[in-house]
């Protein structure tokens, strides 16, 4: 049975959102626990529910008065899987915080390679997926490219197949905390920082119960924040653009001027001006768009409002 109390500096904190999961929050902390608690040194259980209406609030509250490790944070609405994380690692203690979700899909067991690693001296241990069970082909083809496009036009170069299950080290944590951001990008924000940092393979398992919280909507807007946070890329796209309609307007003045002196008709009528005003106004649009989602978020960013709201969390936060 788990102690009733725990040391008021854990060793190891391990941050949980949750989110409509009454299906296996349970099983999640029994599982956690049973990796946790043979290590006999302190650690706490930090639990963020992010607006659940399934019943999974009243579940971490009875969790956390039978269970003193379990430190519960309740939000006032639904923020997101990344604020909450967030919120979990504003509120952690541990001198490692390991970050996994409660679906049962990252192995809780694997924790424990993540801290022989930290103890080797990395300060941030990351999990590589190495396979993906129970999920659709049409998902792991998705992943796969989203990993790959991030990897390649970001500034920062983040591990492949990466998702948020990692071990940081409580420096990293600090560190961390003073990047505020509203659209964040935690396993780029972790790769930013630098440190010493390693990777660690294991097989991702299919979820314990329930239906994915990450549909492709939320991959796409996921994506979108990866991209726009850490390159520049849809900008110097949108460059790019430019200079091709431009090469090509350059390209054509010739050719115009030579069919128009011999007296070919092929390129005369409405048609090519309508194709031609299409095509530029499509570019045009395009780039409006991209300037337009870099200028929503420098929007996000100077209204200063608070991350999240919570309706319940423990006394202290550092």
């Amino acid at each position: 049975m788990p102690a009733k109390k725990t040391d008021p500096k854990p060793v190891f904190s391990v941050v949980a959102p949750v989110f409509n999961e009454i299906g296996s929050v349970e099983e999640f902390y029994k599982t956690v626990v049973s990796v946790m608690h043979p290590l006999k040194q302190p650690w706490e259980f930090v639990l963020v529910d992010d607006g659940s209406t399934d019943g999974s609030t009243d579940k971490i509250r009875e969790l956390a008065t039978k269970d003193a490790h379990v430190k519960l944070i309740i939000f006032a609405r639904n923020f997101g899987h990344q604020i909450a994380v967030t919120a979990g690692l504003d509120y952690s203690r541990g001198d490692a915080v390991i970050i996994i979700d409660a679906d049962l899909q990252d192995p809780p067991a694997v924790m424990l390679d993540l801290i022989a690693k930290w103890k080797e001296g990395y300060e941030v241990v990351y999990a590589v997926r190495r396979k993906r069970e129970g999920e659709s082909w049409l998902k792991l083809v998705t992943a796969s490219l989203f990993y790959r496009l991030i990897f390649r036009i970001t500034d920062v170069k983040i591990p492949l197949d990466t998702g948020d299950f990692r071990l940081i080290d409580r420096k990293v944590v600090d560190v961390m905390g003073q990047m505020r951001e509203r659209h964040r990008f935690l396993r780029g924000m972790a790769a930013w920082v630098g440190f010493r940092q390693v990777g660690m393979e294991y097989d991702r398992k299919e979820r314990f119960a329930g239906k994915t919280k990450y549909p492709f909507s939320k991959m796409l807007k996921l994506a979108l924040n990866a991209i726009t946070s850490f390159s520049y890329f849809p900008l110097q796209v949108a460059t790019y653009l430019g200079f091709i309609c431009a090469g090509i307007s350059i390209l054509a003045i010739p050719v115009v001027a030579y069919l128009r002196l011999s007296n070919q008709g092929s390129l005369l009528g409405q048609a090519t001006t309508l194709i031609a005003v299409l095509f530029l106004g499509g570019v045009q649009l395009i780039t409006l768009g991209i300037l337009g989602e870099y200028v929503g978020r420098i929007y996000d960013e100077v209204k200063g409002r608070p991350l999240y709201i919570v309706s319940e969390a423990p006394e202290y936060k550092k």
